[in-house]
């Protein structure tokens, strides 16, 4: 499997040691940065995992922050993504099974390396279900693609009957007379 990771400067010490565990577990790893532990926004990276994962460049994604909680609202901004925050290995489970998730966030602050080395086995073997967990997920993509649509077509605006010129232009004409 393919697998895209990134983290923020709080989580960057465990992606680094991510990497090599994923890659003993047989998985191709591409790491999309930092490439240091020096301050940067998690946003910037959540957006390159979450491209990876929807272009099909890589089967699902790994982001690292301080609590995995910025990761995760960011990369669900992305359409097509159904990123979970996970803190245990069951939820890694659930989140698969019954959620199709496909972009994982973890806690590089608040859970030991170990147990998110746990969650990511757990994430990358579990199968999704589908049945009745299929129809939920089929609505979440339809909020999805809403989601898309309002953007594009962007919040309907009633234009002004006079614009800011056209005030200025009156109050000169009003003050100095017309010049036409």
């Amino acid at each position: 499997m393919r697998i895209a990771i990134a983290s923020d400067h709080a989580g960057f010490d465990q992606k680094a040691e991510l990497i090599p565990y994923l890659q003993e577990l047989g998985h191709e790893v591409i790491d999309l940065g930092p490439a240091s532990a020096e301050r940067v926004d998690y946003p910037d990276y959540a957006v390159l995992v979450c491209k990876a994962v929807t272009n099909g460049e890589a089967d699902r994604g790994v982001l690292v922050c301080g609590t995995g909680i910025g990761m995760s609202i960011a990369a669900n901004k992305m359409a097509g993504i159904r990123a979970a925050n996970v803190i245990l290995p069951e939820f890694a489970d659930l989140a698969r099974r019954h959620n199709d998730a496909n972009v994982i966030t973890l806690s590089g602050r608040y859970v030991t390396l170990d147990v998110n080395k746990q969650i990511l086995k757990v994430f990358l073997v579990a199968q999704f279900e589908g049945g009745r967990h299929a129809l939920r997920i089929g609505k979440i993509m339809e909020l999805d693609e809403a989601g898309k649509k309002a953007h594009v077509d962007g919040p309907q605006v009633t234009p002004l009957r006079d614009t800011l010129a056209e005030r200025i232009n009156a109050k000169l004409d009003e003050k100095l007379g017309s010049l036409s």
